[in-house]
């Protein structure tokens, strides 16, 4: 478990000691057998973590490598911005799918330590068994904690962006990485299900504090055939709870299914 973690009560560092993790004033977290730290405080949290039924169906679909390309191509360009001593963040890590990549990224470059916040317990359950050098947390990506200007990297996939705390924690020059859906991504699915299916709106790539330095699309095409991973791809979206009980049906009896992925990755410096 690593010492870079701040006590979420008064800002002390937290250090191990036996399967604890104590600050200066006294304040004790345990470590849970799964091998996370719970840092969540009422006032941090915002929002709820994902449930199990998400978590799973995540983990199910992810497993058979559908999003590989993805999670190359992030893992390549972390791999690409890792410096000495890095201390990388996975800021809404989930179940550890693209955290696995980044733990390979910093074993095939230089010596450092990536940690992983998430709000959702039972996403950590996983991700701590399958990332074994990796320290996780229950945090809040609004709260995150770590003191100011600690970290070399932060990356946030499909997770809440607290651009305020990316840019507190963050070292000046180095560098915040997202991935984000562009405008036809998993509109197969969308036409499986919507009698209208729409295109993802067009996100704002500019953020206060950073600039951007790089991007990069990421397309590919899938080609579906499993009932079960149809059903937890729709899981695993947010489209999943904004979607009637009658349009959910529709992808009761579907066993095929072809739709695109495209995604868009997103290199930012901190100035």
């Amino acid at each position: 478990m690593t010492d870079k973690f701040i006590c979420p009560v008064c800002g002390y560092t937290l250090l191990r000691e036996n399967n604890s993790l104590k600050c200066g004033k006294g304040h004790c977290f345990d470590i849970s057998s799964s091998g996370y730290v719970n840092l969540l405080t009422k006032g941090g949290k915002k929002g709820h973590g994902d449930d199990k039924k998400m978590v799973k169906a995540r983990r199910d679909f992810l497993s058979k490598g559908y999003y590989c390309h993805l999670k190359e191509a992030l893992k390549n360009t972390v791999k690409d911005t890792i410096s000495k001593n890095c201390i990388i963040l996975d800021s809404g890590c989930g179940e550890g799918y693209y955290t696995s990549g980044f733990e390979t990224a910093l074993r095939e470059t230089q010596d450092g330590e990536i940690c992983g916040i998430d709000v959702s317990k039972e996403a950590l359950k996983l991700a701590a068994k399958l990332c074994h050098s990796v320290s996780f947390a229950v945090a809040s990506a609004y709260c995150l904690p770590f003191e100011n200007e600690s970290l070399d990297i932060i990356i946030s996939v499909f997770a809440p962006m607290a651009i305020t705390e990316f840019h507190r924690t963050l070292k000046t020059g180095s560098y915040f990485i997202t991935a984000i859906p562009m405008e036809k991504h998993l509109f197969g699915l969308k036409k499986a299900v919507y009698e209208n299916p729409y295109l993802n709106k067009t996100e704002n790539t500019e953020l206060k504090g950073f600039k951007l330095i790089n991007s990069n699309e990421v397309k590919k095409e899938l080609f579906i055939q499993n009932a079960d991973d149809i059903k937890n791809l729709f899981l695993m979206t947010p489209y999943y709870y904004k979607t009637s009980a009658e349009d959910q049906k529709k992808l009761e009896n579907l066993n095929e299914l072809i739709t695109e992925t495209e995604f868009l990755i997103l290199v930012y410096k901190k100035i």
